[in-house]
């Protein structure tokens, strides 16, 4: 489905029981909606409702023009949630998208039942722009995120994973070659230029933050500081996955997420 802003779309995706509570879904920079597919069945089974949101530039969400910040992607879930009159959501971000959860906590406090945070950081990390110069550079040579989707994919996935799920892991191969230099360029710029560590501890909301413990991706050591900063906060490793531990072992995230959301209940 698709929101009309002024000048683009935002592509997301609604499903399970109109009354249930509603689980929000925030995706990786050159992933889209469709990264969260083995979390979904999980979800509609206990009774909760599956909102997908494609960040802009990114899956069926057009690009805007321009840098990007972290407040302002989380307005592009806000305003999807206002068009679709749910007042809350239990929030699940991975990556980049785990950032657009600590900006919309910050922002928008009362949308937020709580928080699944995997794989981020409370600020940029110090040596953001040399990680992502390079990888941006090569993107804008040739208009498109091909000569950087290799690499990407070493990054998220093992090779094990790749061996047992030849079909998914060129699924998500091919949505990263397909993600739009504006909208990549544009969130990167976001996840650049970020530092919620003074606003972190005055949050109020449950937040379990996750990572998986072979990711090369991003850090340990920052996303365990995440944690710490959110008062309550829990931080779980996940081993034996990299980038994207909800696609390496669904089962076992799965059945993390599900007790993440009946403690919260509770």
């Amino acid at each position: 489905m698709l929101l009309p802003l002024v000048g683009r779309n935002i592509a997301y995706d609604l499903v399970g029981p109109e009354n249930g509570p509603v689980v929000a879904f925030s995706h990786s920079l050159a992933a889209d909606l469709g990264m969260w597919a083995e979390q979904v069945p999980a979800v509609l089974g206990q009774g909760y409702r599956a909102l997908r949101i494609d960040m802009r530039g990114h899956g069926g969400s057009e690009a805007a023009a321009g840098d990007y910040t972290l407040h302002d992607l989380a307005g592009d879930i806000v305003a999807v949630l206002d068009a679709l009159q749910i007042p809350r959501v239990h929030f699940l971000g991975l990556s980049i998208g785990g950032m657009i959860g600590e900006a919309l906590a910050i922002r928008h406090p009362s949308r937020v039942t709580s928080l699944f945070l995997c794989e981020s950081p409370p600020a940029s990390l110090v040596n953001a722009k040399a990680i992502w110069a390079p990888r941006m550079n090569a993107a804008r040579a040739a208009y498109s995120l091909e000569p950087i989707t290799e690499a990407t994919m070493e990054r998220w996935l093992t090779p094990a994973f790749k061996a047992r799920n030849p079909i998914r892991w060129r699924q998500i191969r091919d949505t990263v070659a397909a993600t739009t230099v504006e909208g990549y360029c544009g969130c990167v710029a976001a996840l650049s230029h970020f530092d919620f560590t003074h606003e972190l501890p005055k949050l109020a909301v449950p937040a379990l933050v996750l990572y998986g413990e072979d990711d090369k991706a991003s850090s340990h050591e920052e996303t365990q500081r995440l944690a710490a900063l959110i008062p309550g906060g829990r931080f779980m490793g996940f081993a034996n996955a990299r980038h994207l531990p909800n696609v390496e072992e669904p089962d076992r995230f799965n059945r993390i997420l599900l007790d993440w959301l009946a403690r919260v209940a509770a």
